[in-house]
């Protein structure tokens, strides 16, 4: 596998959320979503309450070149999550440190406060795995998340992904050191659950 896959960006369409390209109108929103306290403490992005509270809102320079050119990239794939029912965009599905040898790559998430608590995370996580399995010929996909982060890790798990361990104590928030967890989603598994999603859902209609 080469590097064009990765140049190409698609839409993907869920029934929830829609991934796309990113737009000139979804750098405001993804600004706010940087600048939420939330996503900076459960991203690890910082590491005090004070500084979480007090991000600038507004899209820097850097903020803008960084979102102009994320169509450009053609070693990863980064995609505005777009919420079915406003039509705005809530956040992003990144897949990057793509490693073609091992047909792998690493997964992150951000959705800002507008597209929490609806299933858009679950949905989008499971259209960004599809794509990497079907599409790209991805073998393996990984992550981790904090330990702080509970409702990040059932998404996950709902969509597929399975723990494969713990690097401990790796953020420092504060006073609090907070482990890591590792873990990953494999084609062949991923494919044969999802198969069994859609045998099991046919089954229960057919009864219903």
């Amino acid at each position: 596998m080469d590097a064009s896959p990765f140049a190409t960006k698609p839409t993907l369409v869920g029934e929830r959320a829609t991934l796309r390209p990113f737009r000139e109108e979804d750098l405001e929103p993804m600004a706010e979503a940087l600048a939420d306290p939330d996503v900076l403490r459960l991203t690890g992005s910082v590491h005090s309450t004070a500084a979480a509270e007090s991000a600038d809102p507004n899209p820097d320079d850097r903020t803008r070149e960084w979102y102009a050119t994320r169509n450009d990239q053609t070693d990863r794939l980064d995609l505005a999550i777009v919420d079915n029912a406003s039509g705005r965009c809530v956040g992003e599905a990144v897949l990057n440190e793509w490693d073609a040898g091992n047909e792998s790559c690493n997964f992150r998430i951000l959705i800002g406060p507008g597209g929490r608590d609806r299933g858009l995370g679950t949905e989008a996580t499971t259209l960004m795995l599809g794509h990497g399995f079907t599409a790209l010929g991805l073998h393996r996909i990984s992550l981790e998340v904090y330990a702080v982060n509970p409702r990040a890790r059932r998404a996950y798990e709902k969509a597929g992904f399975v723990v494969e361990g713990v690097t401990r104590e790796a953020l420092r928030f504060g006073d609090e050191r907070i482990d890591a967890i590792i873990m990953a989603a494999l084609a062949p598994e991923w494919l044969a659950m999802r198969r069994g999603v859609r045998a099991g859902s046919g089954t229960q209609s057919a009864s219903a």
